[in-house]
């Protein structure tokens, strides 16, 4: 039987947290290919609707900090719902967080093969047929890649991550700060129209920031790898406001360069809507052909760092079921870095099947005519709906903590329950009318309702859970302790 490493040692530090979760967002995977759907429903108010967006993760974020600030066992929901709410719950919300990232995996491979190529389209400028692989092909190879870099140490992950989402954003800034300036200088000036919302009923704007919210999924990424990192308590939730500011600035510019730097005529949007990568077709337009170049392969690298941190989290998550005895022990297994490799190629292996099948069936269809980016969107959109109801049960557990164990402080938890409220408008007005029942919507909920019977009906899985949570704590004591008596000696 495999040797398993029940604690994890804590090698990264506040940068390598912060880092996990920009790769897992995306950002420039997000700003290349998620403002679309936002403009199909309110037009030119796709900056007013990330502004919106942003308040809302603002609200979610607080309560994984405040969580954050008191527990930093492993599995991120899986932890801090099970020691905040109980551990039936935690059970429930570990298990849609791992489905969820193992969705993440799958889609953002898929975007993969989009974008690489949308690259090679790019650079066989006018060229009517341009060479293109199976688009099948890129993924597969991403996912190898991944079963290689995940088993090595974390922090050389990290320092990838950083990287590619580094350079992305660099170029985003750049492209930016071009169409700023052009608009500034052109007769109609900068357009703030869009920062209104003219004509358009509050049910269309609440379905929009569901979309745009779709940005920031994987922000809290940072909170899964909690056991591994140094002073968790403290660099956690710092990481996770840092990258809520962050991220939230960057998406609100950028989409506000975007939306003025494409136009803001029917004629114009249109061009927005139909974009495969807006910021591609952008780069063109502004700057010039080898710039967009840059752009289409920052884009590619964006999509490929997000599939890299996703399939690491989602293999730590299972991991860490298998640890607590709920699943094969075998997946529990560590590399000699301390990596869980054995529970790292399980999902890729289930990404790899996943994809080959979208790929030889020609489904799903989501109506973008082109079968990656289909299934990027079909995988994510399952993905965020069940990682909505975690973020919900994450705020419950906040309102919790705070009104137990922070009595002086209640008058904060008007934060998470207006956290709830809008994730609840989120998940109803993603739904409401749906007629298809394979929808990736419906059946998000689906499987979240099948995590939630297991949770009912397995009282051992949950004395498992309980167990667990108590070991972590135990653990975090005399982690503490082993600290304070060095710190004395010093």
């Amino acid at each position: 039987m495999p040797q398993t490493s029940p604690r994890p040692p804590r090698t990264l530090r506040f940068w390598g947290a912060v880092g996990i979760s920009f790769g897992l967002m995306g950002p420039t995977l997000a700003m290349a290919g998620n403002g679309q759907g936002a403009v199909d429903l309110v037009g030119k108010s796709v900056p007013l609707v990330y502004v919106l967006a942003a308040i809302g993760v603002g609200l979610i974020g607080y309560g994984f900090i405040r969580l954050g600030q008191r527990y930093d066992g492993k599995g991120s929901a899986y932890s801090l719902v099970g020691q905040s709410i109980g551990p039936r719950a935690g059970l429930f919300s570990g298990l849609l967080m791992m489905a969820a990232y193992v969705l993440f995996t799958i889609g953002t491979a898929a975007a993969l093969g989009s974008f690489v190529n949308a690259f090679l389209t790019e650079a066989q400028s006018g060229n009517a047929h341009p060479f293109q692989v199976p688009w099948v092909l890129p993924p597969l190879i991403a996912l190898a890649l991944s079963a290689y870099l995940n088993t090595k140490d974390l922090k050389m992950v990290v320092t990838i991550l950083v990287a590619i989402e580094g350079f992305g954003i660099l170029g985003m800034s750049i492209l930016t700060v071009v169409i700023f300036s052009n608009k500034a200088m052109s007769p109609g000036g900068v357009d703030f129209s869009v920062f209104t919302f003219s004509g358009v009923h509050a049910p269309v704007i609440m379905s929009a920031i569901t979309a745009a919210v779709l940005s920031w999924a994987g922000f809290e990424g940072c909170a899964a790898i909690a056991s591994e990192t140094k002073d968790a308590t403290r660099n956690i939730p710092r990481a996770l406001l840092w990258v809520v500011v962050i991220s939230s600035i960057i998406f609100v510019l950028v989409m506000f360069a975007q939306t003025i730097g494409f136009g803001t005529t029917s004629g114009d949007l249109k061009q927005f809507s139909d974009s495969t990568n807006s910021l591609t077709t952008l780069g063109q337009r502004y700057v010039g052909v080898w710039f967009s170049l840059i752009i289409s392969f920052t884009a590619v690298m964006s999509a490929f760092s997000c599939q890299l941190s996703s399939s690491a989290t989602s293999s730590r998550l299972l991991a860490a079921f298998a640890e607590d005895g709920i699943g094969p022990k075998v997946l529990a297994h560590r590399s000699p870095s301390g990596q869980s490799d054995i529970a790292l190629w399980s999902v890729l292996a289930v990404a790899a099947a996943a994809l080959i099948a979208a790929w030889s069936s020609g489904h799903p269809v989501m109506g973008t005519d082109d079968p990656a980016l289909d299934s990027y969107l079909y995988f994510a959109i399952m993905g965020v709906t069940m990682i909505i109801i975690v973020y919900a049960m994450v705020d419950l557990g906040s309102i919790l903590h705070v009104w137990k164990d922070l009595p002086n402080r209640r008058f904060e938890t008007i934060l998470p329950v207006l956290g709830i409220a809008l994730l609840a408008a989120a998940i109803y007005y993603s739904a409401d009318g749906q007629t298809n029942w394979a929808n990736p919507t419906y059946l998000g909920l689906g499987l979240a309702a099948f995590a939630l019977i297991f949770a009912l009906l397995s009282p051992s899985s949950v004395s498992k859970v309980r167990a667990s949570l108590r070991n972590d704590e135990a653990g975090r004591t005399d982690e503490r302790a082993a600290s304070q008596s060095v710190a004395a000696d010093a």
